[in-house]
């Protein structure tokens, strides 16, 4: 790709290629007057040239992101609006199971396993259990330019390339010292971050090697609470039936129904009372209802405070080696590892018609007379156990990445190179709150000890020995539990995966022979690439508890945990073999309305051992009508394999309260999820059209518009029976649909009684749906002088009204413009800008950023009835304003940033699809702004 820059322009300009590249103080590795050379671009094996990719690249430098959004380059990376519904540590609380503070990266609204991530062209394995890359595993202190290819390039580098690449590029020549501190906070006084990096590059051996290091530090201690911002205690849900009848709307102070921080009975003569204080009973006030039985607004209900943001604390280390073996052959070795903590906080851990013995010994006498005298042996109790540590998700990752290689010349005009990969990662993740079920009904079934006088386990007295320990639990009352019994209770439950991956990968490249319009360049290259897997769990999904002794709650069903996590997976691997070839053929050059017109066309054949075999190929066109236009095209057959996850995902067994349609019930059930060993591979044609203007008469002007067409095929898609349109399906069926096989109830589906609640859930995998979407990409740069000064304009949007999923048997879901996703399906803005200003006065520079998203629909399903307006469209402004000065000591700049300027509130939204973890998910349509007004200080020095 060539880079070119205009003196005292004040920004970086590309012609032909989508570029956010911009000039600001913060680069201080680049003099003005240096021309940066031909690097390779990603998307293609023999294109140099970005001016001549037929696919659109987006390329942004890391100085450029780090001064817009000086946070994580995958955060940074999310304002480019071809990124949508991003997994991100803002918004998804920890579940107990999976690390949801994970940054994965999306492309188009996709899907994350349809967006390849690369390092250096080099793939990156998995790091996250469920077969994702956690992109902030990846060192970034010595990144030199983040590349996203917008489109399928599966005949390139293989599966996952469906919605296109994200390639992580090392700056490999890089000389001297940098360092960077900077720290932030927000304008409430939290989430207040540290991040400081170093860097040193310098040749060695008369200039025939080149080593360079990096180490960066990062602790974010997140938002853990999120009720510490004023929208946070809105508790904002969507409830109600979803019919012309009861429609679903926005509910304001959303609150459960029927349990309470403190306690409440629900049958017998104390029936809806509640302990709003330890030990004393009062009336549970009721709020007004929200047409969802189970759920009301306001009242003495209870309700989650899960996780705003997550935690995250990393460390960074970065090593290359490189070294002119001979004239024509060098080598080169990179190391690199990181170590990320994660931590956010869930939902609480609770009682849902939990039965306890009338004679309890914490109920006070008074009220053990009263059910005496009605005859009540017991009562069930539900409660929200605030005064116990909340369901959390603290997850270590480790990551290590090796890379070695040869490359040279053979002969004259040809290129090879030979590489080997070795990675991979740890995950621990562990849960310090979850409730062994048998120790949990041992502590409340609480009496009192003849001989002392004190409160004990009546297991204690029945079945000496048999629960060592046990501690009654007082669960009346907000603050009733004491320290000895939630150490009994609570037991820390975790599980480890591992997955490594070896790579090795040979291509030549060189232009065997030359057409009347100049060389054709090709490339042959073979890959060979293994990925394995295990995991090793302490809490099996299961396990069952052991009723022994226990005379309430336990049956022969009953689960050990209240949260289980992964079952064990004995190792598995997945074995590649691929050979590709690509070629540029030059067809006209110099002719009438063809300064250049050249095809670029790739094939690969693809050999999974696991789901068979594929080919892929990709065909492009690039046309230079002139200096002034460029008309470039591509179409692609793309595919995404099934990962080891989605084929051997052990069988996982979560609880969790959903609305169940049927009946109109709310119940804390179980909920199975696991992989599908016979999945096959997905397959993609993806088609995109663009031009390129950069008009004569207006210097400095540029404007890129690209069309794109996806439709995948087979689509490996996640079913839940919990979805909400999974339900309606099956109902009005009568039972007969094969989504009714998600869902067990005791008395089959024409019981709408509360005793025909459904009694579990499962999810599952399979290639059953399409996926199709299209829109386009717009980009505008201008560089101009204001007042004598250079000013740098850049404006990116991306317009895709539809995102369709099609699935036999149901309704189509269209994501597009929609602010909530079901069914494990990622929703996506129709509309979404970035628009960029660079201003240069002397030594000081000034960055404004404005990121907008248009009005979003509350569902994509078009058979479910909203009494709501639409979400508001919303924008956000960031202001970056740094100086630079040169000293002895090198290159010292200082800066100071403001993301959320104008301190925006995000609009009130919710999904249906989780109207039952009140204060967990939902108050803000994921990829708004929750966290406020955020102020970042820092220094950066190079020499």
């Amino acid at each position: 790709m060539i880079f070119t820059f205009r003196p005292n322009s004040g920004s970086w300009l590309l012609a032909g290629t989508s570029a956010l590249v911009f000039a600001s103080a913060a680069s201080a590795q680049t003099p003005a007057n240096e021309e940066l050379t031909e690097v390779q671009v990603t998307g293609s094996r023999v294109i140099t040239n970005g001016n001549d990719s037929p696919n659109p690249v987006t390329i942004i430098t890391t100085d450029q992101l780090a001064t817009v959004q000086p946070t994580t380059v995958a955060d940074a990376l999310n304002i480019l609006p071809v990124f949508s519904g991003s997994r991100v540590a803002v918004g998804n609380p920890g579940t107990g199971l999976t690390n949801n503070a994970a940054n994965v990266m999306n492309l188009r609204g996709m899907g994350a396993p349809r967006t390849l991530i690369l390092f250096d062209g080099h793939r990156v394995p998995p790091t996250t259990q469920d077969g994702l890359v956690d992109v902030d595993m990846i060192p970034q202190m010595l990144l030199q330019r983040v590349d996203t290819v917008t489109g399928g390039v599966s005949a390139v580098y293989g599966s996952d390339a469906i919605s296109g690449v994200v390639n992580f590029i090392t700056d490999t020549k890089f000389n001297g010292f940098k360092f960077n501190l900077q720290g932030g906070t927000s304008q409430h006084g939290d989430d207040e971050t540290v991040d400081a990096g170093a860097a040193y590059g310098t040749n060695l051996f008369d200039d025939r090697g080149h080593f360079e290091a990096s180490y960066q530090y990062r602790d974010d201690p997140g938002i853990l609470n999120r009720r510490a911002r004023e929208w946070g205690r809105h508790e904002w849900t969507v409830q109600g039936g979803g019919i012309t009848a009861n429609p679903f709307h926005l509910v304001d102070n959303t609150r459960f129904a029927t349990t309470n921080f403190g306690g409440r009975i629900n049958n017998g003569p104390l029936a809806d009372q509640q302990f709003a204080t330890n030990g004393i009973l009062t009336p549970f006030a009721h709020g007004t209802p929200t047409g969802t039985n189970g759920y009301e607004s306001g009242g003495d209900g209870g309700y989650y405070n899960g996780s705003l943001k997550g935690a995250l604390t990393t460390h960074q280390l970065f090593s290359r080696m490189d070294y002119d073996i001979t004239d024509t052959v060098d080598g080169h070795l990179t190391l690199a590892g990181t170590a990320n903590h994660n931590f956010n906080y869930g939902a609480y851990n609770q009682l849902i018609n939990t039965t306890i013995s009338s004679q309890n010994a914490f109920l006070a006498p008074a009220y053990q007379a009263q059910l005496a005298a009605a005859g009540a042996q017991s009562f069930t109790f539900s409660r929200l156990f605030a005064d116990l540590p909340r369901i959390g998700t603290d997850s270590h990752e480790d990551q290590y990445f090796v890379n070695g290689g040869v490359n040279g010349q053979l002969g004259a005009g040809y290129q090879w190179d030979l590489s080997f990969t070795h990675s991979g990662a740890k995950i621990n993740t562990r849960n310090d709150a979850n409730i062994s079920n048998q120790n949990l009904w041992a502590a409340l079934d609480a009496v009192v000890n003849p001989a002392t006088g004190q409160s004990v386990c009546r297991v204690t007295l029945t079945n000496p020995g048999l629960y060592p320990g046990c501690e009654p639990l007082n669960p009346f009352g907000p603050t009733s539990v004491s320290d000895a019994a939630m150490d009994y209770v609570l037991q820390r439950t975790e599980f480890t995966a591992r997955t490594i991956m070896e790579d090795v990968a040979a291509s030549v490249t060189g232009a065997p022979f030359h057409t009347w319009a100049g060389p054709v360049n090709m490339a042959v290259s073979a890959e060979w690439r293994r990925l394995g897997y295990q995991a090793v769990s302490n809490a099996q999904p299961s396990s069952r508890a052991d009723c022994t002794g226990l005379r309430y709650n336990c049956n022969s069903r009953s689960l050990l945990w209240a949260d289980a996590t992964l079952a064990n997976r004995s190792p598995v691997s997945q074995k590649v073999s691929e050979a590709a070839v690509e070629m540029d053929l030059p067809l006209l050059t110099d002719a009438w309305l063809a300064e250049d017109v050249a095809v670029n066309s790739a094939v690969r054949y693809t050999d999974y051992d696991t789901s068979g075999n594929s080919w892929t190929w990709k065909l492009g066109l690039d046309w230079h009508f002139n200096e002034q236009l460029t008309l470039r095209a591509t179409r692609s057959r793309d595919i995404r394999a099934p990962n080891l996850n989605d084929l051997y995902q052990p069988q996982t067994l979560t609880t969790g309260t959903f609305t169940d349609l049927l009946t109109g019930t709310n119940t804390l059930v179980p909920v199975t999820a696991g992989g599908n060993p016979s999945l096959k591979p997905e397959v993609g044609n993806t088609v995109t059209a663009g031009i390129v203007y950069v008009p004569e008469g207006l210097p400095r002007f540029s404007v890129a518009v690209d069309a794109f067409h996806i439709d995948v095929s087979d689509a490996i898609t996640n079913i839940q029976g919990t979805n909400p349109t999974v339900q309606t399906v099956c109902y009005a069926s009568g039972g007969t649909s094969p989504y009714c096989a998600l869902q067990t109830r005791p008395n089959g589906f024409t019981d709408t009684s509360a005793g025909n609640a459904v009694t579990s859930w499962t999810n599952t995998v399979i290639n059953i749906a399409n996926v199709k979407t299209y829109g386009t990409d717009l980009e505008i740069n201008y560089a101009t002088t204001l007042y004598d000064n250079p000013l740098a304009l850049r404006g990116l949007a991306t317009y895709q009204p539809h995102i369709a999923y099609l699935t036999p048997g149901l309704t189509t879901v269209d994501m597009g413009g929609v602010a909530f996703g079901a069914n494990a399906l990622q929703a996506s803005p129709r509309v979404r800008v970035t628009l960029l200003a660079n201003y240069k006065l002397g030594n000081f520079t000034a960055d404004v950023m404005e990121r907008w998203r248009s009005e979003l629909k509350w569902s994509g399903d078009p058979t479910q009835v909203y009494a709501q307006p639409l979400v508001p469209s919303v924008a956000y402004t960031n202001l970056n304003l740094a100086y630079k000065r040169d000293a002895k000591a090198g290159i010292l700049q200082l800066y100071f940033n403001v993301q959320n300027l104008f301190d925006k509130q995000p609009p009130p939204a919710a999904g249906a699809q989780s109207n039952g973890n009140i204060g967990v998910f939902g108050g803000f349509a994921l990829g708004d702004d929750p966290i406020g007004r955020y102020l970042t200080l820092g220094a950066r020095l190079s020499y």
